[in-house]
């Protein structure tokens, strides 16, 4: 069940889908904590312009990623690159506990709403939750629609962000639980447009000081979008060829210990044959192949792509990556990098012996 304001929302349980999340969004209240998060300053994540960032302890998550973080071990959680693909933030407003998402299709709502929830509420089935909404531009706009190099979406009647938010908003207005609609800065909330009239996201990703609930605009850089980060963007897109992962959200992080646990995922030839077949398009064909939405993505979109391929081309076998299906973990170091935990002397064995 949603509420603005204290109040439920909607009225009446005839309305449905697309109504009640366009509704949401005109909503006076939703509407001032949109025009609030439209004139937050952008946050930018690098080490390498503030190294006192090593010393601070974050989460970050990558596209179909989750991740439940306790405010006493972890300071600040987000995520960016979102384009059509939004991020949801939800927290436990009697303990502070907080889950976030980066969601990239409407088949992974449901399951991964249950996820995030199942730890929120562990220890406190009578909970209300605040709810944050941040992403997925209008890409339908005809302006947007128009452009030369957005043919593939402008065939989708509803583009890809319509459904879904609108699946995200629809999923929270029917489950028990009470969610607190604090930020809905979706589609036309979070859309600009340049000098051709294309269409563009305001923000591409959000930023949680765990300490408050406090969600502000952010991006991230290499040196902050870890660990693991090519075997993590390749879990995005085979987890949809890997059947334990239908439906699902992609474990990623160990709530109690504060280590990262990337689960396994296994990749088919089929990838390799993907890979080996878009290496040599130019630039402008990977992104039409590839994107959403062409026009939208940042600047390191290709090289991103092209660094998981060397990686496949290096590693065709998932299991040279994921010995016997183990999850990689991960530990703080001392320094603020992240170590990989070696397998265990048996698991070693096993590996080297092809087991």
């Amino acid at each position: 069940m949603i509420f603005v304001d204290g109040n439920p929302f909607p009225a009446t349980s005839s309305r449905q889908g697309k109504e009640v999340m366009f509704g949401l969004m005109e909503h006076p209240a939703v509407v001032a904590a949109s025009d609030a998060f439209k004139s937050f300053p952008e946050r930018k994540f690098s080490v390498l312009e503030d190294p006192g960032l090593q010393d601070r302890r974050w989460v970050y998550l990558f596209q179909r990623e989750y991740a439940t973080v306790d405010p006493s071990l972890v300071e600040f959680i987000g995520t960016d690159e979102a384009t059509t693909c939004v991020g949801v933030v939800i927290r436990n407003q009697k303990n502070g506990m907080i889950s976030v998402t980066h969601m990239d299709s409407p088949k992974v709502v449901s399951i991964g709403l249950k996820q995030m929830l199942l730890q929120l509420a562990a220890h406190d089935s009578d909970a209300e939750y605040d709810v944050h909404i941040v992403g997925a531009f209008d890409d339908v706009t005809p302006n947007y629609a128009s452009s030369p190099s957005t043919t593939k979406q402008s065939s989708k009647l509803d583009g890809y962000s319509l459904p879904l938010c609108t699946k995200v908003v629809e999923a929270l207005g029917k489950r028990q639980e009470r969610f607190h609609m604090r930020t809905l800065f979706i589609l036309g909330h979070n859309t600009k447009w340049d000098a051709q009239n294309i269409a563009y996201p305001i923000f591409n990703g959000l930023l949680v000081e765990t300490s408050t609930g406090s969600v502000f605009p952010a991006c991230f850089d290499r040196t902050t979008r870890c660990p693991d980060e090519v075997v993590r963007r390749i879990r995005v897109s085979a987890s949809y060829e890997d059947p334990t992962w239908k439906g699902k959200l992609l474990d990623t992080y160990d709530t109690r210990t504060d280590q990262f646990v990337i689960a396994p995922c296994s990749w088919s030839f089929y990838q390799l044959n993907v890979a080996f077949a878009l290496q040599n398009l130019s630039d402008e064909e990977i992104l039409l192949q590839c994107s959403t939405s062409p026009s939208a993505e940042g600047p390191d979109f290709v090289n991103n792509l092209k660094r998981q391929w060397e990686y496949l081309f290096r590693h065709p076998k998932w299991q040279e990556t994921f010995p016997r299906r183990q999850a990689r973990v991960f530990v703080r170091s001392a320094n603020g990098n992240w170590d990989l935990l070696p397998l265990s002397e048996k698991d070693a064995f096993d590996h080297v012996s092809g087991i």
